[in-house]
């Protein structure tokens, strides 16, 4: 199977093209949840949009036999300035989900975020692989859960903790509802017919463990697991009265690398590092909440200057190329994040979807950086930069 993965996408070569072939294999429900944004989807075509307004500058006569793409993210050294995003629920794009993604991670050198919502738990996710790995977490209304993600995120060997904060209520996200991908599911009958003319995907659906929320597997009822109840009990935990208070509680019980992801503007930027974070994400959740809000891109220089070097500043948002990359780290961003770019390489081919993503972004930043005229991430700044007319 993995080498029947790995021919399909042998002639994917950018991020748009696992795109295309995820589409094409995936139900459009499952699609739909991978693809879709909030209200309009202003936001997530932005997102990417905003990178076409900056132009790199060439400078020539340089020796760029060697490039050097390593940098250190929140104190982890790493062979490319990328880490992979959380991203919930990975088993609806392919029957290995996180297992898939986190083993292209290890294979690469990169650190794996696993999600809250993910499909697998902590503990499963800790032992299979070896690599650098953070955990994703929110406020929840019964803080006894925190306290026990920590720990179980502690004796399981995270590196580092990751507090998405723009969640005080749930986006928008039209497509879901058109497709009845809801809580709990109310599949409209033309995404019934399109999920039963995708029989490789409904048989490994079949075959393989029921899916689950497997961190909160227990949490909403005796014999409450299937996903439906536990995805409910999760939707009613997120606790819209989070506060800068409950930031610095987490930090305080963490006692390690945290980033806050979900920050839009250089006053939360500077005000999360004063609380202690090590790391500050620059996301708006991929466009799947505020639909209106800002590019990661756009808000860049500004927090970055906000920030000044105490933390990481992370890009979440809109990556699909290695010259997305060059670009984000020319503004100020010590690394990116990417989500969506490698669940496309998911959908489209399990593991060898996610590796060859995660191939063609390194490439493509290898071949940026030298027709840049640069050998080094870490040389990159503004006056590789011009802002296009």
């Amino acid at each position: 199977m993995f080498g029947s993965e790995k021919r399909r996408v042998s002639r994917c070569y950018n991020i748009n093209d696992l795109r295309r072939v995820a589409k094409k294999r995936l139900p459009q429900p499952m699609f739909d949840y991978m693809d879709g944004a909030a209200e309009d989807e202003v936001a997530v075509r932005n997102n990417h949009g905003v990178f076409a307004g900056w132009q790199l500058i060439p400078r020539v006569l340089v020796d760029v036999t060697e490039i050097d793409m390593r940098t250190e993210i929140m104190g982890q050294p790493s062979p490319l300035p990328l880490v992979m995003a959380p991203t919930g629920m990975n088993c609806l794009f392919h029957h290995r989900g996180e297992l898939a993604v986190a083993a292209a991670a290890e294979e690469a050198g990169l650190i794996y975020s696993l999600s809250s919502m993910s499909s697998f738990d902590i503990e499963t996710m800790g032992a299979v692989t070896p690599g650098p790995k953070w955990f994703q977490i929110y406020v929840w209304k019964d803080r006894s859960v925190i306290q026990e993600f920590i720990e179980r995120c502690r004796s399981a060997g995270y590196k580092a903790l990751c507090l998405t904060v723009d969640m005080p209520a749930f986006g928008k996200r039209e497509r879901d509802l058109r497709n009845g991908m809801t809580i709990p599911p109310r599949f409209t009958p033309g995404a019934l017919l399109d999920i039963a003319l995708h029989p490789h995907w409904w048989w490994h659906m079949l075959t393989s463990p029921p899916m689950t929320l497997a961190n909160v597997v227990g949490k909403a009822g005796e014999g409450l697991n299937d996903v439906t109840s536990l995805s409910g009990y999760a939707a009613d935990q997120l606790d819209p009265s989070v506060n800068w208070d409950d930031l610095a509680w987490m930090i305080e019980q963490w006692q390690g690398p945290f980033a806050v992801k979900g920050i839009a503007c250089a006053d939360d930027a500077a005000r999360a590092v004063e609380a202690g974070a090590t790391g500050v994400i620059i996301s708006n959740h991929g466009g799947r909440q505020l639909d209106q809000s800002p590019a990661p891109l756009e808000v860049l220089p500004e927090i970055a200057a906000a920030v000044d070097g105490r933390a990481d500043v992370i890009l979440d948002g809109g990556v699909r190329r290695g010259s997305d990359v060059v670009k984000a780290l020319a503004l100020g961003a010590t690394s990116c994040m990417i989500g969506r770019g490698y669940l496309y390489g998911l959908g489209a081919g399990g593991q060898a979807g996610v590796e060859r993503a995660l191939e063609i972004l390194s490439d493509e930043l290898r071949r940026t950086l030298a027709l840049v005229g640069c050998t080094s991430v870490r040389d990159l700044d503004a006056t590789c930069l011009r802002r296009r007319n």
